[in-house]
């Protein structure tokens, strides 16, 4: 009796890893494809301020430079996909129990902070609030929850600093619209 007959079958799925998937790959590229290409139409509707002058980089210059990137190696990753075989993935694990939930919960925590950001500010006692500051710390801290994370000082501490990071950086010295 060999070793391979002595296992049990879901030992056996665990030894050999996810299965080959070429068409998981081919839906992953027209995916991506469409994720970037609609990120390229957004980058292109950010309002500016105003034109900036021949040679000066604007509002849309960086979120254009990643955009035309995404769709480019969407382009690659898509081509491999459909003109290469299939990879083997033994390396890789099978989907772990509770994984789509933690997929699932991201794409929900992600939309309700779009939504509340999309806010902008709001009067709260009448006081303006920046709506920005505290909806990226409750995504940070929402995520990290989610994620594993249960050491409160520290869950705290992070989030506060890189929104504060954010906020700082890209809405108070480059004057982006947050």
């Amino acid at each position: 009796m060999s070793h391979a007959d002595a296992t049990s079958p879901a030992e056996q799925d665990e030894q050999q890893g996810a299965p080959a998937s070429r068409p998981l790959e081919i839906v992953f590229g027209f995916v991506a494809l469409a994720f970037s290409a609609g990120y390229l139409f957004l980058a292109t509707q950010i309002p500016l301020r105003r034109e900036a002058a021949p040679g000066q980089i604007d509002a849309r210059f960086w979120p254009m430079v990643i955009a035309v990137t995404a769709v480019v190696i969407s382009l690659a990753v898509l081509a491999v996909a459909v003109t290469r075989p299939a990879q083997g993935r033994e390396d890789l694990d099978r989907i772990q129990s509770g994984g789509v939930i933690r997929v699932v919960a991201t794409l929900a925590i992600a939309g309700v902070f779009i939504a509340v950001w999309s806010l902008g500010t709001v009067i709260l006692f009448g006081y303006r609030i920046e709506v920005f500051p505290v909806a990226a710390a409750l995504l940070m801290a929402g995520l990290m929850l989610l994620y594993g994370h249960r050491r409160w000082l520290s869950l705290i501490i992070y989030s506060v600093s890189v929104t504060a990071f954010v906020y700082v950086v890209f809405g108070m010295l480059l004057r982006i619209p947050l």
